[in-house]
This record gives C-alpha cells, sequence and structure tokens, in this order.
C-alpha cells in the first residue's frame, strides 16, 4: 500500500506503461508500413532500393527510446533505494542515541521496535515480540494501585487515545523497583488507519526519590518546629516561675528542668542537622 502512494513509484509505472505502448505502436506502425510497402512493390513489380532501410531504422528507433526509459526507470528505482535507506539509517541513530526509551507496540500488543535506552530501562536484551501484558504483568498505577500498567496500555491501544501519560510503579527482571514515566502516542497512516502506538519511557526512580526525601524533609521539618516550640513554651515557663520563686530549692529545681530541657533541644536540633547534612551528601554522591 506504501508503493502505491509513493509519487515516485507512480512516475516510474507510468513511465513503464508508456515505454511499453510506445514499443507496441512501434511493432503496429513497422507492420503497417511493411505490408503496404509489400503491396506496392506487388502492383508496380518494383522495389525501392530504401524500403527496406525505413522500417528498420524506425525499429531501431523505438528499441534505443525503449532502452533509454528503461534506465531512466532503474535510476529512479535505484535513487529511491538509496533514499529509503538513508531515511532509515538516520531514523535508527536517532533512535539508538535517544536518552529516553522509545518503543513501538502494534494494535494487538506486541512490541515491534524498542531502542537501547527501553531495553536498560525495563532490563530484557530484547523484548521485540514479546506482548505488554508480559512484560508489565506486575506493574502497577501510581495513581490507581487497582489498576495494572498492562490494563491501561490495553486500554490505550483499544480506545486508539491519542495521547495519553501512565505513571507507574515497575518491578525488573533483575529486581529492581522502578518509578517509570510512560507517555503513549497513537500513530497513525497518512489515509488515517491505526498502526499502533509509540511508548516514551522515562526512567523516574532518581526523580521519585528526591521528591520523596524533600516530602520526608519537610515533615522533619514540621515535626522540628513543633518539637522547638513546645521546648521553648516549657523553658519559658519554668523561666517564669523561677523569676517569681523565693524558695531557694525550688529555685534550684527549675534552673535543673531549664537545663534538662535545652539539652534535651539541642539533641533535637543536632539530630535534624545531621541527618540533613547526610542527605545532602548522598544526593550529591
Amino acid at each position: 500500500m506504501k508503493a502505491l502512494t509513493n509519487p515516485i513509484m507512480l512516475r516510474m509505472a507510468l513511465a513503464a506503461f508508456a515505454a511499453g505502448f510506445a514499443f507496441l505502436m512501434g511493432l503496429v506502425m513497422i507492420r503497417r508500413m511493411r505490408r503496404s510497402l509489400t503491396g506496392d512493390s506487388g502492383a508496380t513489380g518494383d522495389v525501392h532500393p530504401s524500403s527496406d532501410s525505413f522500417p528498420l531504422h524506425t525499429y531501431h528507433a523505438v528499441i534505443q527510446q525503449l532502452k533509454q526509459q528503461k534506465h531512466e526507470l532503474q535510476s529512479l528505482q535505484l535513487a529511491e533505494r538509496k533514499r529509503a535507506k538513508t531515511s532509515e539509517n538516520i531514523s535508527a541513530a536517532v533512535l539508538s542515541n535517544l536518552s529516553c526509551g522509545v518503543m513501538f507496540v502494534s494494535p494487538n500488543g506486541l512490541i515491534r521496535q524498542v531502542n537501547p535506552a527501553a531495553r536498560q530501562i525495563l532490563g530484557y536484551a530484547s523484548p521485540v515480540g514479546m506482548s505488554t501484558s508480559e512484560i508489565f504483568r506486575e506493574a502497577a498505577m501510581v495513581s490507581d494501585s487497582t489498576t495494572s500498567l498492562a490494563e491501561a496500555l490495553r486500554t490505550a491501544l483499544h480506545d486508539k487515545t491519542l495521547c495519553r501519560w501512565l505513571d507507574a510503579q515497575y518491578l525488573t527482571p533483575g529486581g529492581e523497583q522502578r518509578h517509570l514515566d510512560i507517555t503513549v502516542t497513537a500513530v497513525r497512516a497518512p489515509n488515517g488507519d491505526f498502526l499502533g502506538a509509540a511508548c516514551l519511557v522515562n526512567d523516574q526512580t532518581e526523580i521519585a526519590e528526591i521528591r520523596r526525601q524533600q516530602q520526608l524533609r519537610g515533615e522533619m521539618s514540621a515535626e522540628m518546629a513543633l518539637a522547638l516550640r513546645n521546648s521553648l513554651a516549657t523553658i519559658s515557663g519554668y523561666a517564669q516561675q523561677l523569676a517569681a520563686s523565693r524558695d531557694p530549692d525550688l529555685a534550684r529545681q527549675l534552673a535543673a528542668d531549664i537545663a534538662a530541657e535545652a539539652s534535651h533541644l539541642d539533641r533535637t536540633i543536632g539530630g535534624f542537622l545531621a541527618g540533613a547534612r547526610a542527605a545532602r551528601i548522598a544526593a550529591q554522591v
């Protein structure tokens, strides 16, 4: 079907048809001219010396024209093959050098093409020919834990969705847990037929871990602020009692309580700062 819609192939087919038609017309003209010359020689009994050379000359001219058209047709075919090969090599080079994974999935859910980045992300040496249900059977959606990634991809292929974004937790064959970001885009032929889906696969595991650490630090900061506020309130209460007290024993007890609360607060702040420093060093490594 692609060859029939290719303008160069149509042009070559028309040239071949024109060459064949010209060849047939040449044969018909030669036969008619021979019959005419044969009839004239039989009636007059005199044959002109150039009567046989003229049809032969016409025949050679037609043959030469057909050879030239055949050569042009072969040149066009060769140029078309070179262009197709160059385009295929460029497409393969682009896919091979992309840092993100790219997969092409047929309408029946089989993987037909995959680049090296996708193979590395998925953990398969050659997933071509495998089904998405088999590869993503244990992958769960992040937004909806009751729906698997395989079901989401199957729904996108069935509905022929133009573009869909999927966020899932994926377990590689080697047992590595990865957070995948998959963008599914429908691929259609020039006539509108649905050919399958192109899947852009990104490994968001490190980014997800950074977000989790940031969320954890935010929660720790909130807890730290609450603990700091409680400790300051406790110290402030002890200080007020100490200022109003006339009893030396009570004053010593209040001073000891203030010192203990300040020591507890110092340990809490020190632990928070040590955790933040370790997380920062780990992120840099």
